[in-house]
C-alpha cells in the first residue's frame, strides 16, 4: 500500500496529466480492503480519501468505521463526531456514535 500511495501522490502532482480521481473510488478501494482483512491498509485509504474530500460527511463516516473494526475507538469517535458535523442527517454515524460512547 505505500509503494501505491507513493505513485498515487506523483501521478496526482503531474499537472500535465492533471487526472481524475473520485471520491468513491477510493471508498470502494477501502472497504475491498477492509472485506480482505487489510484493515491499516484500508485506514491509509480512507486517510487518503480525507485529505482530498476534506468537506465530505462520508469520507469521515468510512474512516470511522474502519477504526471501529480495527479496535481504535477514539479515532472512531473522533471521525464519526466530523461526520456529523459535516452531516446532522447522518443518522449511521450518529447511532454508531451511541454504541461507542457507551463502551
Amino acid at each position: 500500500i505505500d509503494a501505491g500511495l507513493r505513485k498515487y501522490q506523483s501521478i496526482r502532482s503531474d499537472k500535465i496529466n492533471d487526472l481524475y480521481f473520485d471520491e468513491n473510488e477510493f471508498n470502494a478501494t477501502g472497504y475491498r480492503l477492509m472485506g480482505a482483512g487489510k484493515m491499516n491498509d484500508a485506514i491509509e485509504i480512507f486517510k487518503l480519501n480525507v485529505k482530498l474530500f476534506p468537506e465530505s460527511f462520508n469520507v469521515y463516516d468510512s474512516l470511522a468505521e474502519a477504526y471501529m473494526k480495527s479496535g481504535d475507538n477514539d479515532s472512531a469517535i473522533q471521525n464519526y463526531k466530523k461526520s456529523l458535523e459535516l452531516n446532522p442527517e447522518n443518522n449511521n454515524a450518529r447511532e454508531k456514535l451511541k454504541s461507542l460512547e457507551n463502551k
